[in-house]
């Protein structure tokens, strides 16, 4: 089972897998945990988009990433970062094939425009980039 050299955006970290959805959303489960987040939610875009507007859409979900020290670690320094929180990790099919990606979080926390989150981003970052990579 192969894999593509990650893809850059300018939020994001991907990555296209030669796996099944299924596979690729349980490797991302792991890959996480292994960097000591949790998911904290899941959200099922294509039953969603079925339930709400009765329209079929790809296999698509959004985990909700939280790692619960570097969590705590951005509160302390800025109190309604909750509104930035969690970290999404999206798995979708494309092609026959499997993307992962996971946000940006130094590009996401910048807009709050506080120098004291860029080591928490940074070390988020450089966590979640570990996921894309481990895949």
């Amino acid at each position: 089972m192969s894999a593509q050299e990650p893809l850059h955006s300018k939020y994001g970290y991907s990555r296209t897998l030669d796996v099944s959805y299924s596979e690729a959303v349980g490797r991302a489960r792991e890959a996480l945990k292994v960097e000591g987040f949790g998911v904290l939610c899941e959200i099922d875009i294509k039953e969603k988009l079925k339930e709400k507007l009765g329209v079929d859409f790809r296999n698509y979900v959004i985990l909700g990433a939280c790692n619960p020290a570097l969590a705590y670690q951005t509160l302390q320094e800025e109190i309604n970062i909750g509104l930035l929180l969690p970290c999404n990790v999206i798995v979708y099919e494309q092609d026959g094939r499997s993307v992962v990606s996971a946000v940006d979080a130094a590009r996401m926390l910048s807009v709050v425009e506080n120098p004291k989150l860029e080591s928490t981003a940074s070390q988020v970052n450089e966590k979640l980039r570990r996921v894309i990579d481990n895949l």
